[in-house]
This record gives C-alpha cells, structure tokens and sequence, in this order.
C-alpha cells in the first residue's frame, strides 16, 4: 500500500509515522505540514531519524495513494475532503469531523456548521473490535477520540448484553500531556505541568457525544490532567439493571474480548499491577481493561480501561484499521509489547 499522512508535524502525525515506516506492506509516498514543509521530517520527528530521508510537503502537494490519513486539526480535514477523495481509494481521518452522524449533534458539541453533511454517511466507524466487517466494506473511515476509545472499549460489552441501567454513567478520566497537541501553550509548560492533578474538563467534553451515539446512554465524562507524557486510564461508574455475580462480568468480557489481538483483561489479586495502567502501556496498540463490582448490592461496578492515546487512541488503531481493509494480519505493524520499566 502506498500511502500518505496529511498533517504529519503532531504528535498523531508523527507516532503514525514511526509505525508506518516500519510496516512491512506499506510505503510512505507523503507527509504534509505548512508549517514544516521543505524540512526533513527527522528534524520534527527526531526518533525517525535513519528510517526516512523524506522532507515535508504541503498540504497541496499529496501524490496519489492508495490511502491517506488525515491528521489535521477538528473542521479542516471537511473542507478540504472532495479534493482528498480525488487522491486516493481510502481515507482514514483521524479528526473529529467525520466521527458524529448528526449534524445538529456536531453543531452542538463544536458550535461550528458541518460543511459536508453529505459525506456523514459514507463514513464508518473506525473501532475495528466492533465495527469489524463494516470497515472491510468501507473507503471511508472514522478514527473515534482517544477517551471515547478507552470508555467505548470498557463500556460496549454492557451495552451489547443490555445491562445498563438508565442511569447516567459517570467516567473519570486521566490523560497525559500529549492528549492536548504539539502547539505549545501555558497549560503544557513543564512548570505549569509539573507536579499537578488539574481538572481540565468536569462537564461537557466532546467525546461524550461519541459516547451516546455508540452505547445511546446518558454520560457524563470529566477528564483530569496527570503528569504523564503518554496516557488514558478511564474509571466507568456504571449501574445495572439487575444484580449480577463477577463471574458474569468475567464472562460478557470474555465473549467480547477473548480473540481480540488487541484488548487484554487484567484483574489480578497480587502485584502492583492489579488494574490497568497507561504507564506499562507506553508505545504499544492494547488497551487493558479490569473492573470492580459491588460484592454487597451486585449492581454498581467500576470498569477500568487504559490505552496509549497516540497509539489506540489514535495511529494505532489507525494502522490496524488500514489492516482490515488490506486483508492483512490486524497486528501487522503493531506488535510492539511495551517497557517496563519506563
């Protein structure tokens, strides 16, 4: 496959990047930056250097592909998409602008107009542990939001089963630096960084809206800032609809998740790592998933996930979307196992 990475200066872009040089069936044709274009992308990219010579384009300078990926910032990748469709059979976009299907929805979550209404429908939803064999059948993908992506993944399988009570889901998520960009700003500098706990979002952060749209529940997403680089961990307090035993968790996840390449459950008695962790997570494609269930009333549990968000939250499960659609191996290029110690 010969591809092409629009907006590769990021850190999305950059980390899509690093797996896709070193994917063995594919062959990087672009990487566009306005900002960069004419530099060497090691320059923007130091861990690239030795595994490409290539220089930045411009975003209107893109070679026919077989796919591009779009990592350009929330409403840009809409303005420009009937030019992008010209170039290549496939595109896989990374932004918000395709990921929700009601206009009035997108309104409301990013108080800006949805210029291309008309491309909503052709997109499908880029969660391959779900959306298998609609992303084999589709040109046109859909990256969900790295929280969304941890949440969905802890919260599908409930849904699936129906055994969600009507009652507001409350996650409480952690995330690290990178989730906020590349572009420098007051919060991301080290001394205001360092050292704090910070609630960035208590209500109302757009990938709740993902949320509804996928499991059609009321949630409530309040995301805090940690001192980490790379990171999610995500804490579901869910209710159900009637009283279960953990045998019963143990079983929907496992029916869900059990052939799965990429989701791991954890849920040890001993050790430091009893629940998921982003720490051990750095760099590779899973996503662990543990939980805790109220032994007293057998109704209310706290489900537990944890990705990297560049890698699952986003360039990683890129590339294994770009694996569907190939016909290859899901792992293919993504099996990296992690560091620990890190």
């Amino acid at each position: 496959m010969k591809v092409s990475v629009i907006g590769a200066s990021g850190y999305i872009g950059g980390e899509l990047l690093r797996l896709l040089l070193q994917h063995p069936n594919v062959e990087v044709l672009a990487a566009t930056s306005n900002q960069y274009k004419g530099d060497y992308i090691f320059n923007v990219h130091p861990n690239l250097r030795g595994y490409t010579n290539l220089k930045f384009n411009g975003h209107d300078e893109i070679p026919s592909s077989d796919v591009i990926f779009l990592c350009l910032p929330h409403g840009i990748a809409m303005s420009h998409i009937d030019s992008y469709s010209q170039k290549a059979n496939y595109i896989i976009d990374l932004s918000s602008d395709f990921r929700i299907k009601d206009i009035d929805q997108y309104y409301k979550w990013y108080k800006k107009k949805h210029e291309q209404p008309k491309w909503l429908p052709k997109f499908v939803s880029g969660i391959p542990e779900f959306y298998r064999e609609f992303i084999k059948k589709a040109n046109y993908i859909a990256i969900p939001g790295c929280m969304a992506n941890a949440s969905l993944m802890a919260l599908m399988p409930l849904e699936k089963e129906n055994m969600l009570a009507n009652h507001r889901i409350i996650i409480d998520a952690k995330t690290g630096s990178s989730g906020s960009g590349a572009t420098p700003n007051l919060s991301n500098l080290h001394a205001q960084r360092s050292g704090t706990v910070r609630l960035f979002k208590s209500m109302g952060h757009r990938h709740e809206a993902e949320l509804q749209q996928e499991i059609n529940k009321d949630v409530q997403l309040t995301v805090t800032s940690v001192e980490l680089v790379r990171g999610i961990q995500i804490n579901a307090h869910v209710t159900f609809n009637r009283e279960i035993q953990e045998k019963e968790l143990w079983s929907v996840y496992r029916k869900y998740y059990n052939d799965e390449p990429f989701i791991r459950i954890i849920k040890q008695k001993k050790g430091l790592y009893r629940y998921p962790e982003p720490k051990i997570l750095s760099g590779t494609n899973y996503c662990d998933i543990g939980f805790s269930l109220d032994q007293e009333t057998g109704k209310h549990a706290v489900i537990v996930s944890a990705i990297d968000n560049l890698v699952k939250g986003g360039a990683g499960n890129a590339v294994q979307v770009l694996n569907i659609i190939a016909g290859w191996d899901e792992t293919l290029g993504l099996n990296f196992i992690g560091l620990h110690p890190i």
